[in-house]
């Protein structure tokens, strides 16, 4: 029988359209609780440099309720002193590190590993010390895979946001790419995840990956949840994920 996929829901956007109004209405504490009680395997937010969806606040809150529900909190965040900190405080169960500019309007890639080693290991090894699960947002290359290696990382989430926006034969090199580099990364000991830009059907063809162990998907989900609600859209992924080929 094939391992089971964990999903793991980001409920950023429920802050960004919080936050673009202001007030505490929608809450994403309890969208959190909602995707867990949907069957969320776990939850994910980035709190960012600029605070433009989740706050220090809203972290907080997502620990204490991840804590009483026996579920991860995925903290994402940026190679800084000041997201060490924060992560060190609260100690979620793991730790996403994942390149960050403040002009963006999302994440437009993975994090350069390779050729930055002496600045990211010694975060990855305060926050393993500390008992945080260490992850590496990075692309789906040989290079950055043994650079997550080198630097101690436990798992590397796959960018599969360049995979999600090609078509045809284009989609099938990136798959390979990802293919690929996903049993470099087993092969290395390291946990395979993957995340940005899916749906129903690219989470699903993830599944044809056997080593990815975990997705994380929020942007499709919480814009899903506006048509039919989040605890379908969570309902639907998880159908999709679990009746996919392994």
């Amino acid at each position: 029988m094939a391992a089971h996929v964990r999903l793991g829901v980001n409920i950023d956007h429920v802050a960004t359209v919080r936050n673009a109004r202001g007030g505490a209405h929608p809450d994403p504490v309890r969208a959190a609780r909602e995707a867990l009680a949907a069957g969320a395997d776990g939850i994910t937010a980035h709190l960012r440099e600029d605070r433009r969806h989740i706050t220090d606040g809203d972290i907080a809150a997502l620990s204490d309720l991840c804590a009483e529900a026996g579920r991860p909190l995925n903290l994402e965040m940026a190679v800084t002193d000041e997201m060490l900190a924060i992560a060190l405080r609260h100690r979620p169960h793991a730790a996403c590190l994942v390149p960050e500019r403040r002009e963006e309007v999302t994440t437009e890639g993975g994090l350069a590993v390779a050729g930055h080693e002496a600045r990211i290991a010694p975060v990855v090894k305060a926050l393993a010390d500390a008992g945080v699960r260490v992850s590496l947002f990075i692309e789906p290359s040989p290079a950055q895979v043994d650079a997550a290696h080198a630097v101690g990382a436990q798992v590397v989430e796959f960018h599969t946001g360049r995979y999600c926006h090609l078509t045809g034969d284009d989609r099938a090199v990136e798959f390979d790419r990802l293919q690929a580099a996903a049993t470099r990364a087993a092969d290395l000991g390291l946990e395979v995840h993957a995340g940005h830009g899916l749906d129903y059907a690219t989470a699903a063809e993830m599944m044809a990956i056997p080593e990815v162990r975990e997705l994380n998907i929020g942007h499709f989900l919480i814009g899903e949840a506006v048509f039919v609600g989040l605890a379908d859209a969570i309902g639907r992924m998880r159908t999709a994920m679990d009746e996919a080929p392994r």
